[in-house]
């Protein structure tokens, strides 16, 4: 192979030199031993993307924020001034925190390239001989690679073979036209944009196919050399993760006058400013929810992780949090909502035994059986053999007769002629099969109630064959094969609706979701699907075509919109016209398609779904998620996991808030109520690192809410913050205040340290109870769901087994200014907690008896 690869001149020679040139085949490709040599050499097929954070820069990251930096320092001048015990705990805890920052960054990091080595596009190679898919980015020089309608092409190629190729090169040359390609040289002066004998990485295929070779890898492609302009996009923010970015600034300045107002107020009131500085930052730290963008990345990082488990790969993250939205999905028929599989659905005879059709099925039938008894042929003759062969499982005529004569299918006369002799007696039988048109005048036994169940059988949308039939004793010549038939019967076949079809369309309506179905299928094909699988009810008629979709204005297709289901005969500028007009209506959308020509409403599309079996680069590059089954009920699902994801994250704000809120309350009110500060710095942070941590991310796992399928979609364009969860943070978190305040002025009668101890207490075991009542919305605590989520339990055990060490081993009584409690104080502490509880069953109780009298 030459040495002066990369080389930007391959399409001015021949493709027997290209291929010489990098010692391949175009019989056998590279073989495995060289692929791997050369993939070592000239490394990955990859444009680098921006550097990972390093794990300095994510401990850097964490320790700089501007109050992490101002508690450190105000504990080291605690140090310097004689508290080296206080000192050295907060920074203790100062680094835990820190620790549990970087491990859910680098969590939220893994989670994101693990969906993202997911979504490498892939190949089709010839090495040693034998065509096999591969990941792009294990092209190496030399390969000999198939480009098809529809790939986006992963390297750059020269053109060895090739059909009508053409490609989208306009991320690359700017030009918006497709270009035609050849094999042909073409002089080595041609500009970029006019090389019409080389493909380029990152262009799509928009019509024909070829084969190429790979000639320059990674950063050595045009694109590589360009490298700037093609960087991996930032990630985007989700809808979610913008609220909560504004809402956490407000809420930061709001807290930082909280914690103001507190120091001022304790050093008014005589404690020592170096005590309040440091109680007062500790307070901002454990009440700014500074970790609310990396839960919400993990959780879902992790949603998307379990939807691929699901068959639904998504390659945009928002996605998943946005599912929960969708208020139209858009469907295709064929393959979605359907087998993509012709199958026979009807038989009927006109005065003869069905075994008689079934048979003819059989013999005039060009399918033949593959390796593992794979059916090959055209689809609606394998249909017909496979009902052949199932019906007739123990009959051994079928093997009576042998093919002697045909007149192949002609599109012109639309039939089909066999003639078959039999081997026991040597008489012939000749059999016709095709459009009823073309069979009818052939038969000298015409009946009127053919016609009408023919018309019937395609009313209901099947495809109609019909069959005729003739006995002879010689096989005469091929004028005679086509006359004085015996009309047999009709053969109705169709595609099939899945069977969870209608199930997943039940779900959809019961779930707020308008299923429309948008096809380039046959009208009366497309209603009759919709029909099956529920989408429009047995007697709906109405079925909009391209054609007078195209004379619509858009008043008047936004009210057909209002009522009709059905869309045949689309057209993609229709597809995306429907889109539009539904998002002006406020609706949110999910899209599917397979196609090239699907990728700019999958794009337009709030939610574009790809299919992944018989989806294009194209399409799939376009979408926000892909169907790993091409299977509709699968995006039913995938709609049920992201109103869960969504309602666990919601769920984990609600608890950060209201714990928050508690602890800010608890030291703001102390002074206003007379009484010294109840909770030392190292308490603050301590509950903020037991409770934020474990118990929170535990969120992300727990199952769905009884009745989630049962709701309307969520109003995007709302608040995330309504009403009542305004309401219940409030409430709740002043309800944590009150009883910790309570127990520390009961306590003080003993000392101050002891009171500390039970606001301590009292403060944590809140927030582990109140983690336990918020993972459901109307269920008891105690309901049969308790155990569902193993995860949150081994968090919250593992809070209550932490506090208590704390509590009553010597050594961390000391590190934390904690002394151990009596009885006493702890029937007291659970009594006070118990009120959260006993509040949240009863408001529990309410919720569930409005859900049912609704």
């Amino acid at each position: 192979m030459e040495d002066e690869i990369p080389k930007n001149t391959w399409f001015s020679q021949a493709p027997s030199q290209v291929v010489n040139a990098f010692e391949s085949s175009l019989d056998k490709g590279l073989s495995l031993s060289e692929a791997e040599t050369r993939l070592i050499k000239f490394g990955k097929n990859r444009i680098p993307i921006e550097k990972k954070t390093t794990l300095f820069s994510m401990i850097l990251n964490q320790l700089s924020d501007f109050m992490i930096v101002i508690l450190i320092f105000a504990s080291i001048l605690a140090g310097a001034l004689g508290e080296i015990a206080d000192s050295i705990a907060v920074l203790v805890i100062i680094v835990i925190n820190a620790c549990i920052g970087v491990i859910q960054e680098y969590k939220a990091e893994e989670a994101l390239d693990a969906l993202q080595k997911m979504t490498t596009p892939h190949s089709l190679v010839l090495r040693n001989g034998l065509w096999s898919e591969i990941s792009s980015d294990d092209l190496v020089p030399g390969d000999i690679v198939k480009i098809e309608a529809g790939n986006v092409i992963s390297a750059d190629m020269r053109v060895l073979q090739g059909s009508s190729l053409k490609t989208e090169e306009a991320a690359l040359t700017g030009e918006s036209v497709s270009v035609e390609k050849s094999h042909s040289e073409i002089n080595e002066n041609t500009v970029l944009a006019e090389r019409t004998s080389m493909v380029y990485k990152g262009t799509l295929v928009s019509y024909g196919h070829a084969i190429g070779i790979v000639t320059a890898t990674g950063l050595n492609t045009e694109f590589g050399k360009i490298a700037n302009l093609l960087k991996s996009e930032k990630r985007v923010a989700t809808p979610l993760q913008r609220k909560m970015e504004i809402f956490g600034k407000k809420l930061t300045w709001f807290l930082l006058l909280i914690c103001l107002l507190i120091f001022i107020f304790g050093v008014l009131r005589g404690e020592t400013w170096i005590e309040m500085l440091m109680t007062s930052v500790s307070l901002a730290v454990a009440a700014i929810p500074e970790a609310l963008p990396a839960v919400l990345t993990i959780s879902l990082a992790l949603g998307a992780r379990t939807l691929v488990k699901r068959n639904a790969l998504v390659q945009r993250l928002p996605a998943v949090e946005t599912l929960g939205t969708v208020t139209y999905i858009c469907s295709d028929k064929t393959g979605t909502l359907t087998e993509n599989k012709m199958s026979v659905d009807e038989i009927w005879t006109l005065n003869l035994p069905e075994e008689k059709l079934i048979s003819s099925m059989y013999m005039n039938n060009d399918t033949e059986i593959g390796e593992n008894k794979r059916l090959i042929g055209e689809p609606t003759e394998t249909s017909m053999f496979r009902y052949a062969l199932d019906e007739c499982k123990n009959s051994k005529n079928l093997n009576d007769f042998s093919r002697v004569g045909e007149i192949p299918f002609d599109s012109t006369v639309k039939r089909m002629t066999t003639v078959h002799q039999n081997t026991k007696d040597s008489s012939f039988q000749i059999i016709v099969k095709g459009a009823l048109e073309s069979i009818l005048p052939l038969c000298d036994n015409i009946d009127p109630t053919i016609e009408k169940k023919a018309h019937s059988m395609a009313s209901d949308g099947l495809r109609v064959l019909a069959f005729a039939i003739k006995s002879t004793k010689s096989k005469g010549s091929e004028a005679d094969w086509n006359s004085g038939l015996s009309f047999l019967g009709l053969v109705g076949l169709i595609d099939p609706p899945r069977k969870e079809s209608e199930d997943a369309v039940r779900e959809c309506k019961n779930a707020g979701i308008i299923p429309l179905m948008i096809t380039g299928d046959h009208p009366v094909t497309a209603l009759a699907i919709a029909k099956r699988v529920g989408i429009v009810s047995a007697d709906d008629t109405e079925v909009i075509t391209g054609s007078e979709l195209s004379t619509f204005s858009d008043d008047t297709l936004k009210d057909h919109l209002k009522k009709t289901r059905v869309f045949s005969r689309m057209t993609p500028e229709q597809k995306i016209r429907i889109v539009k007009i539904l998002q002006e209506e406020g609706e949110y959308v999910a899209m599917t398609g397979d196609g090239v020509n699907d990728a700019p409403s999958l794009k337009r599309a709030d939610i574009g779904i790809a299919m992944g079996i018989t989806g294009t680069d194209v399409a799939r590059k376009a979408a926000h998620m892909t169907l790993l089954d091409d299977n509709f009920s699968t995006i039913v699902k995938a709609i049920r996991e992201g109103r869960r994801i969504f309602d666990n994250i919601k769920k984990f704000i609600k608890f950060a808030l209201i714990g928050n809120s508690g602890e800010v309350l608890t030291i703001f009110l102390a002074p206003i109520f007379g009484l010294s500060i109840p909770l030392l710095p190292i308490h603050i942070l301590w509950v903020n690192l037991i409770t934020d941590g474990m118990p929170g991310l535990a969120f992300s796992k727990e199952t769905e809410e009884e009745g989630i399928m049962s709701r309307k979609p969520r109003d995007v364009s709302g608040r995330v913050f309504d009403k009542k969860f305004i309401r219940q943070i409030l409430m709740y978190g002043t309800l944590i205040s009150a009883v910790t305040l309570i127990g520390y002025s009961m306590s003080l009668s003993k000392s101050e340290v002891h009171a500390q101890s039970v606001a301590f207490t009292i403060l944590t075991f809140s927030q582990l109870i109140l983690v336990l009542e918020l993972r459901r919305k109307k269920e008891s605590l105690f309901s049969k769901s308790f155990f569902s989520n193993p995860s949150m339990l081994f968090a919250v055990g593992l809070g209550f087994l932490f506090h208590f060490l704390i509590l009553y081993i010597p050594v961390l009584n000391g590190f934390f200014k904690t002394v151990p409690l009596g009885n006493s104080d702890l029937i007291l502490s659970f009594g006070l907690v118990s009120i959260i509880g006993f509040v949240f069953e009863i408001e529990k109780l309410i919720n569930k008896l409005q859900y049912r009298s609704v």
